[in-house]
């Protein structure tokens, strides 16, 4: 009966697939993957962002920061998506939520959202790189991969918090989320006009994009809020700026978000 069954699967063009870990910039891909899968994870248990998810849920909640940008950006490009032909994508954003999950049990609030932040600097620049690589493969023109480029890079985000019932980060005050993406492409278009091989273009590309994200973090750079309508007034999302945070600066914000960490022997009320 096993080998009955065996040989319909073959004859009807099942299997199992080969796990693939390099070439083709797959290695990058794996690790953008695997640090927003991470983040998917760690936002999801989030006290903002936290919707009573099960355990599955907060594993779904990563194969859609790990896997949402590639799938999105694969399908604008007319291809089947790599996370579905290469068993390695799932399998390293499932470890990753993991992991996310674990973390977000560990003592120490501060720490996690420390580790978000950082994870998250790490991952947008990677993802931007691989967006304008693959557009640019494409033959698409310079608004058009920088239009994949941003799309690859912020989709999984999108669908977190569209998922979490909050606003998208993409569309509300953040420290340059989706100038970081727009500027790591178009540096990488440039170094690629000029003749850069890859991996000069994506060392250097992510090097500004990742400094960039990084300053803007400490320094508290975000992009001017629209002028408000009248009769309506400004909400305040509490959300604490990483400088502020190491700085031991943010009490208000990490309140407001649940990411308050008790001094050790503090009575409860």
């Amino acid at each position: 009966m096993m080998g009955i069954g065996a040989g319909v699967v073959a004859a009807g063009g099942i299997h199992f697939g080969g796990w693939k870990w390099t070439g083709d910039f797959t290695g990058i891909d794996l690790i953008a993957a695997g640090t927003n899968a991470l983040n998917g994870a760690l936002l999801a248990r989030r006290p903002d962002h936290y919707k009573n998810f099960t355990i599955v849920g907060i594993l779904l909640m990563a194969m859609l920061g790990g896997l949402g940008g590639g799938i999105t950006r694969d399908v604008l490009l007319n291809k089947v998506p790599g996370a579905f032909t290469n068993p390695a994508f799932i399998t390293v954003c499932l470890v990753a939520g993991v992991i996310g999950y674990s973390v977000a049990f560990a003592e120490g609030q501060l720490f996690r959202e420390g580790l978000f932040q950082l994870a998250t600097s790490f991952s947008l620049p990677w993802y931007a790189i691989i967006g304008a690589q693959a557009a640019a493969a494409a033959r698409l023109p310079v608004l058009g991969i920088l239009a994949i480029a941003l799309i690859a890079t912020t989709a999984g985000r999108y669908f977190i918090d569209v998922s979490c019932g909050v606003p998208p980060k993409q569309f509300v005050s953040g420290e340059l989320f989706v100038v970081t993406a727009l500027v790591t492409a178009a540096v990488w278009i440039a170094c690629h006009a000029a003749g850069l091989g890859p991996w000069p273009a994506a060392g250097i590309s992510f090097a500004v994009g990742f400094t960039l994200r990084v300053a803007a973090l400490y320094m508290g750079w975000q992009v001017p809020l629209a002028k408000e309508p009248a009769g309506v007034y400004l909400h305040s999302d509490g959300r604490p700026l990483l400088g502020r945070k190491i700085a031991g600066k943010s009490a208000r914000e990490m309140k407001d978000l649940g990411l308050a960490v008790e001094p050790a022997g503090a009575e409860k009320g």
